[in-house]
C-alpha cells in the first residue's frame, strides 16, 4: 500500500479551477465550490482536475439530471475523491457496495447491473489490487461509481416507475441525492439501517420480504388440495386441515406442534388471524376462497411485496400531525397522528368500471344533511332511462331538476333518509369529484370485498369521523351533530384545522399488529406495474 501512496499523492493533490468561460457556463447549474476543503482538512488527500469531470460527462453522454448531480457534488467538494483515500478504498465505499448489491438481489432491479463496474468494484474490495491501478483508472472508477450511486439512489429512493403512468396522482416525495451521498461519506458508511428510503411502513414490509425470500430458498410451500366447495369448522377432521397447518407453519403463522387432521380450538385462533390477513370475515370457517389465497406461491407473494414497496417509494413524507389514509384494496379508512393509528373505519370504494382515483387532498368541509348533486354520467346512463320508464321517478326518489347543462338536466336529490349520500359528507376539494359520505345501504359493509360505488367513498361510521374532526370546535356537540344530520336543510361546516387525505392502493403491507396483509388487485394496478418492474 505504501507504493500506492507515493505514486498517487503528487498527482491528485493538484487543484485546477475552470477558466472564466467554463465557470460562466456552470454558474447557474452548480453549487458554489467549497474552497475550504483542502488536503489538510479533508478525509482524503486525493483531488483531481475539474476538467476531467467534463471529459467524463461528455464521454458518458450523461443526461441533464446526472450532469447536474455530478457537477454539484464534486464542485461542493472542491473535486476531492469520494470513494478512495490515499490508503485505498474508503470504508463507506464497501458499505455502499454491500447495500447496493443487497438492493439488486432483493428487488430484482436488473437496470443497475453494470457488468464492467461490478467486476471492477468487486476486485477493488481486495486491497491487493489497488497498487496495480493506474491513476486514470482510479479516477474513471471514482466518477463511474458516483454516477452509479445517483442512478441507484433514484431507483431505491424514488422508485423505478413514473407514478402518473400507473394511475397514482399523489406527488412523489423528493430527496436530494447529492446530500444523501454527502451523508454516507460523513457517517463513514455506518447506521445504514437508518437509510431506508421511505418510512416505517416500508421498513416493516422489507423485513417481511427478507423472510419470504428465506421461505423461497427453503423450497416454499406445497399446494393445498381443494375439496370442492366444502367448508370446515372447529371439530371437523380432514387431510386439508393438516395441509393448512403445515402451510401456516412454513410461513411462520402457526407455531403449535400439533400437525393432526383435527380442527382444534387452538387452531381456530390461528385461522381467524389468517382470515384477517387476507381480509376475510373472521368466523373461523375454512372456505375455498381462503384456501386459494393460501395456495398463492411464495414467489408470487414476493412479487406482490416488491410491487407495493415500489409504491411506498412514491409516497410523500408522513405528516407529523393528523392525516387520513384510505387503502382501496383493504376497503378501510385509517386515521393517523404521526405513526400512531387512532382508529379505522370500513369503506365501500368504486367498482372496477368506476375505480376510485388515487390522489391526495385536504379535508376542509363537513356537510350535514347534504344534497346529492347527481353526476352527469349517472344522469345520462341511469336517471334519464328511469324517467322514461316512470315519469314520477324523480318525485319517488326525492329528487328535483334545477336546470340544464350541456344538454342534460341538472338533477339533485334532497336531504333525507333515502339520500344516496346519507346524513353527512366530507369534502376535500379535487378535480375528480370524489369525497367521503354516509350511505343508506348499510348491508354492503357486511361484504368482504366492497367495490360497489361510482367512485366516491362510503363510510360505515361517518358520525365517528365527524366527531373526531370537530373535536376542537366545541360548539359542535354530539347532540348538535345528530340534529344537523336529521333535518331537511343542508348545513356546511368549515374545519378549523384542514386534514391531509391520501387515497392509496396497497395490496401488501404490515399492519399495526405486525401482521403481513395481502389483498386482491381489484383494479389490476399490480398487474400493470409488474410488467414494468419484472422481466416477463
Amino acid at each position: 500500500m505504501q507504493a500506492m501512496n507515493n505514486s498517487f499523492r503528487p498527482i491528485f493533490i493538484i487543484l485546477i479551477v475552470f477558466n472564466s468561460c467554463r465557470g460562466q457556463q456552470m454558474k447557474d447549474t452548480t453549487v458554489k465550490r467549497d474552497t475550504t476543503i483542502t488536503p489538510a482538512t479533508s478525509f482524503s488527500k486525493l483531488f483531481f482536475d475539474s476538467l476531467k469531470l467534463e471529459v467524463f460527462i461528455k464521454e458518458q453522454q450523461a443526461g441533464d439530471s446526472s450532469i447536474r448531480q455530478l457537477r454539484n457534488f464534486y464542485n461542493s467538494r472542491n473535486f476531492q475523491f469520494a470513494w478512495f483515500t490515499e490508503d485505498g478504498i474508503a470504508e463507506h465505499t464497501r458499505s455502499f457496495w454491500n447495500l447496493h448489491n443487497n438492493y439488486i438481489r432483493y428487488f430484482q432491479d436488473t437496470t443497475l447491473k453494470d457488468k464492467n463496474l461490478h467486476r471492477q468494484i468487486d476486485l477493488l474490495m481486495n486491497d491487493d489490487t489497488m497498487p496495480n491501478m493506474t491513476t486514470e483508472g482510479m479516477l474513471q472508477t471514482e466518477l463511474q461509481l458516483t454516477k452509479h450511486f445517483f442512478e441507484y439512489s433514484s431507483n431505491a429512493y424514488s422508485g423505478r416507475a413514473d407514478p402518473n403512468e400507473f394511475q397514482w396522482h399523489i406527488p412523489r416525495r423528493r430527496f436530494n441525492a447529492v446530500a444523501l451521498l454527502d451523508s454516507l461519506i460523513t457517517s463513514e458508511g455506518n447506521n445504514l439501517q437508518d437509510w431506508e428510503p421511505v418510512n416505517i411502513f416500508y421498513k416493516r414490509l422489507k423485513k417481511e420480504l427478507v423472510h419470504y425470500y428465506e421461505i423461497d430458498n427453503a423450497g416454499g410451500w406445497n399446494e393445498i388440495t381443494l375439496d370442492g366447495s366444502k367448508k370446515y369448522k372447529p371439530g371437523d377432521s380432514a387431510m386439508i386441515i393438516k395441509q393448512i397447518k403445515e402451510r401456516l407453519r412454513i410461513s411462520g403463522d402457526y407455531k403449535n406442534s400439533d400437525t393432526s387432521e383435527l380442527y382444534t380450538t387452538t387452531f381456530e385462533i390461528v385461522l381467524k388471524k389468517t382470515q384477517s390477513i387476507f381480509g376475510f370475515r373472521q368466523d373461523g370457517i375454512i372456505t375455498v376462497a381462503l384456501v386459494r389465497e393460501l395456495n398463492v406461491t411464495v414467489k408470487d407473494r414476493i412479487r406482490q411485496i416488491l410491487i407495493n414497496m415500489e409504491r411506498m417509494r412514491w409516497v410523500p413524507a408522513q405528516p407529523e400531525d393528523g392525516y387520513i389514509i384510505v387503502n382501496i384494496p383493504e376497503f378501510r379508512l385509517h386515521m393517523f397522528k404521526g405513526v400512531q393509528k387512532l382508529f379505522s373505519i370500513n369503506i365501500v370504494a368504486g367498482k372496477a368500471a368506476y375505480s376510485t382515483v388515487i390522489f391526495t387532498g385536504s379535508l376542509k368541509y363537513i356537510v350535514f344533511s347534504p344534497y346529492w348533486n347527481v353526476p352527469p354520467s349517472i344522469v345520462r346512463n341511469e336517471i334519464l332511462p328511469a324517467i322514461r320508464r316512470n315519469n314520477k321517478y324523480l318525485a319517488r326518489m326525492n329528487m328535483e331538476q334545477t336546470g340544464y347543462s350541456d344538454g342534460l338536466p341538472v338533477i339533485r336529490q334532497k336531504p333525507g333518509k333515502a339520500n344516496a349520500l346519507g346524513k353527512v359528507k366530507f369534502i376535500f376539494p379535487n378535480s375528480y369529484n370524489i369525497y367521503f359520505h354516509d350511505t343508506p345501504s348499510k348491508s354492503l359493509f357486511n361484504e368482504d370485498s366492497r367495490a360497489f360505488s361510482h367512485g366516491c367513498i362510503r363510510l360505515a361510521e361517518p358520525a365517528k369521523l365527524a366527531a373526531y374532526l370537530l373535536r376542537n370546535q366545541p360548539e359542535w356537540t354530539v347532540k348538535k351533530m345528530n340534529e344537523a344530520m336529521s333535518v331537511s336543510i343542508e348545513k356546511w361546516v368549515i374545519l378549523k384545522e384542514p386534514l391531509p387525505v391520501f387515497i392509496t392502493y396497497f395490496t401488501a403491507w404490515v399492519d399495526a399488529y405486525g401482521l403481513l396483509n395481502f389483498r386482491d388487485d381489484i383494479y389490476e394496478h399490480d398487474k400493470r406495474l409488474a410488467k414494468h418492474l419484472f422481466v416477463q
